[in-house]
């Protein structure tokens, strides 16, 4: 039963992590935005969710609407400065801004309204899970999977609706560095990118509600740039410009990220050594895909016309 239970979290951590390699792929991969800053979208609808259902004692839907459109806003304004620059500088900007939001949530301490929600380097815990009270301890995991499995779906068949579109087609010329071209067909670049930001930022937003609810706890150590590394080599080793590819690699990352909890029984290395070395695994394995598979695992598809 124990390993059921931890299929079952895996599922539920690949889901969520496929929302946000979705996201991320919009802005990499189909319009070459270099977001170092995605878990900042990631903290943003994590906390926000918590202080809308904890604070005030709003339902769970609203709690994920009102992340998804705080982190929105928030991807469309830090686009603002640097819409007209090139990569290096959105790679910059958008580090600093994730960690000014973990940073803020790190050091703020107060309570909302004389609600519970209290915030800090303590973190928060206490956050409402929903619809628990209907289901018993062991068959909630498989309930919440299905909402994790819902919004991942959803996630994309929106995002790949856009990118197939006349929309995508623009991004991915913008992608490749033809603004010239697209402001020929009269397309607004500027524009685009902060579109393509704040799309990108709404399910960020919503990856960080589902891992807040099913966690029930949250702290800004949890919100560290390093989760912006594995987020961008989901998308190396997927495939960026394909939304199948992201999925994908969302699935073979987190099965990297997880496995060692199981290896320290037939490895005699020390738990705490054996943790730190699936970062290397990682690593390593980005390496032999940017070797010998460039593209990514699942390549894009390049459209004929």
């Amino acid at each position: 039963m124990a390993f059921v239970n931890f299929l079952v979290y895996l599922a539920i951590m690949m889901g969520i992590y496929g929302i946000l390699s979705l996201s991320l792929n919009l802005q990499y991969g189909f319009t070459g935005l270099a977001n170092f800053g995605q878990v900042g979208f990631f903290c943003l609808g994590a906390y926000i969710t918590t202080i809308i259902t904890l604070t005030f004692g709003l339902p769970f839907i609203l709690g994920l609407i009102i992340s998804m459109v705080v982190a929105g806003l928030f991807g469309y304004v830090i686009a603002i400065p640097t819409a007209d620059l090139k990569e290096d500088y959105w790679a910059i900007v958008t580090l600093a801004s994730a960690e000014i939001v973990r940073m803020f949530f790190l050091n703020e301490d107060w309570v909302v309204g004389g609600g519970v929600y209290r915030g800090g380097a303590f973190g928060v815990g206490g956050i409402p899970q929903p619809l628990k009270s209907y289901f018993s301890a062991q068959s909630y995991p498989f309930f919440y999977f299905m909402i994790v499995l819902i919004c991942l779906i959803a996630t994309y068949l929106i995002i790949n609706k856009l990118t197939r579109s006349p929309y995508g087609i623009v991004l991915k010329s913008i992608r490749e560095g033809e603004d010239r071209l697209a402001q020929a067909m009269g397309k607004d670049v500027k524009r685009f990118r902060l579109k393509t930001m704040a799309v990108g930022g709404m399910f960020g937003g919503l990856a960080g509600c589902l891992w807040a609810h099913y966690y029930g706890f949250i702290s800004p150590r949890q919100f560290l740039p390093l989760e912006t590394f594995i987020v961008w080599a989901m998308v190396i080793v997927g495939g960026k410009g394909n939304n199948k590819g992201a999925i994908l690699g969302a699935v073979i990352i987190i099965i990297f990220y997880h496995s060692t909890r199981y290896l320290k029984d037939y490895i005699p290395v020390e738990e705490v050594t054996l943790a730190s070395l699936r970062m290397v695994a990682i690593g390593i394995l980005i390496v032999l895909v940017m070797l010998f598979m460039k593209e990514g695992i699942i390549k894009e598809k390049k459209p004929v016309y």
